[in-house]
């Protein structure tokens, strides 16, 4: 349903209230087939691991890269789909290398070619995907499914908060990582919680903006990019996604006088220097949105509520579960239907 008032409730809303319930089905449903995914990528102790994936998968595919390498001190490449789909070019040192391949349909014509030039590489494909019954599952070794049901707004949601808690537990197990495995018991409460959280003030400092910067750092920075990606999407916004760190190498001299930051602060280790940042932001005069810890937004005009007692990991795909509610009515309030973004469809077809 669409209309000007931004409560509004759309498809996209009504599928993105559905992620916690979702994730909650997903980690029952999927218990048994992660340990025993766990237990074989242990044993295959594989030099590296890879992923493979567009659009918001690649986003979760960056999360995926930072939960390995954090969590499971495995080093992680993003395999670029063009190598294999145009270029036939995957290198033989694949070979028994797990292809992490992230789609929500499955049956993107770019992924599916580069996962067969990289199986026949002798990579070992985790399709990581909503339809257990799409081409992408037919050629994977291992099929994770995250059980997120039908999304029909072009504008994923749910699939890519449930690809993020498939990933989570993914990696969990794999790396037998207790703190996590514990956390994920919380994922229903704490994304619950989120999913509740009003972001609607930050409507007003949004609705006229033409461009703005969206950062994060450590497990938020994917998820920066994905609620970048969704404001261009949904509300035609030029918003681009930089790093906590990597923003003062440059980006921040676009930023001046009444242009929107939307920091997405982590909670762990990775909130060194966030405070500074901040306070560097807001002396340029930009208009500082934030959800994170108290003693890091301080510099902010506008904190956004955020759980900050949870795990790292979940505090930030909450995050992104609370942001949806924000994209949705700011759509809204911007004249655009977020249902139906002009120019996209659900399944993209590239090669």
């Amino acid at each position: 349903m669409i209309s000007s008032e931004t409560g509004s409730v759309t498809q996209m809303t009504r599928e993105a209230r559905e992620a916690p319930q979702r994730c909650v089905e997903q980690l029952r449903l999927n218990a048994v087939l992660m340990r025993g995914a766990g237990r074989r990528l242990r044993e295959l102790a594989p030099p590296f691991a890879a992923t493979l994936a567009r659009g918001s998968s690649d986003q979760a595919a960056a999360f995926a890269k930072f939960l390995l390498e954090t969590h499971g001190q495995m080093p992680t490449l993003s395999h670029a789909p063009s190598i294999g789909s145009l270029y036939r070019a995957t290198s033989p040192r694949f070979r028994g290398v797990p292809l992490i391949a992230i789609s929500q349909s499955g049956r993107s014509p770019d992924l599916l070619a580069a996962a067969e030039d990289a199986r026949a590489q002798g990579a070992i494909i985790v399709a990581v995907v909503n339809d257990a019954a799409s081409p992408l599952a037919e050629l994977a070794e291992i099929v994770i499914p995250v059980h997120a049901g039908a999304e029909t707004s072009v504008a994923a949601t749910k699939s890519f908060v449930c690809t993020l808690v498939a990933l989570t537990h993914l990696v969990a197990e794999w790396s037998e990582d207790a703190a996590l495995l514990a956390a994920l018991k919380t994922t229903g409460d704490v994304l619950a919680a989120a999913a509740e959280a009003d972001w609607s003030a930050a409507l007003e400092p949004l609705r006229a903006a033409s461009e703005m910067l969206v950062i994060g750092r450590g497990p938020t920075l994917p998820i920066a990019g994905e609620a970048a990606l969704k404001l261009k999407e949904t509300s035609g916004l030029h918003a681009e996604a930089f790093s906590i760190a990597e923003v003062a190498h440059g980006p921040m001299t676009l930023v001046g006088r009444g242009d929107p930051v939307l920091a997405l602060a982590p909670l762990d280790v990775a909130r060194t220097g966030l405070a500074e940042r901040l306070a560097d932001f807001a002396a340029r005069g930009a208009t500082v949105i934030a959800a994170g810890h108290a003693e890091d937004v301080t510099a902010a005009q506008l904190v956004l509520p955020s759980r900050t007692d949870v795990h790292p990991v979940l505090g930030a795909i909450a995050q992104i579960q609370s942001f949806y509610g924000l994209a949705n009515a700011l759509s809204l309030a911007r004249g655009h239907d977020p249902d139906s973004p002009p120019h996209l469809n659900k399944v993209t077809r590239t090669l």
